[in-house]
């Protein structure tokens, strides 16, 4: 999740030097909404603390 929030992020980036500011908005919108989501994953992640099962 977080490199697709990266590379929204870049293309916001190129888009607003480009003057696309319709696409750089919609693009960074995009980028925040997937690095929270990716964040609360990795919260979740860490909380359960799970750890590969093994066989005996």
């Amino acid at each position: 999740m977080i490199s697709w929030a990266l590379s929204f992020l870049v293309i916001a980036l190129v888009a607003g030097a480009f003057g696309f500011f319709g696409v750089a908005g919609t693009a960074t919108s995009i980028a925040k909404i997937l690095f929270f989501v990716g964040l609360a994953f990795a919260i979740i992640s860490f909380i359960s603390g799970r750890s590969p099962r093994t066989l005996p």
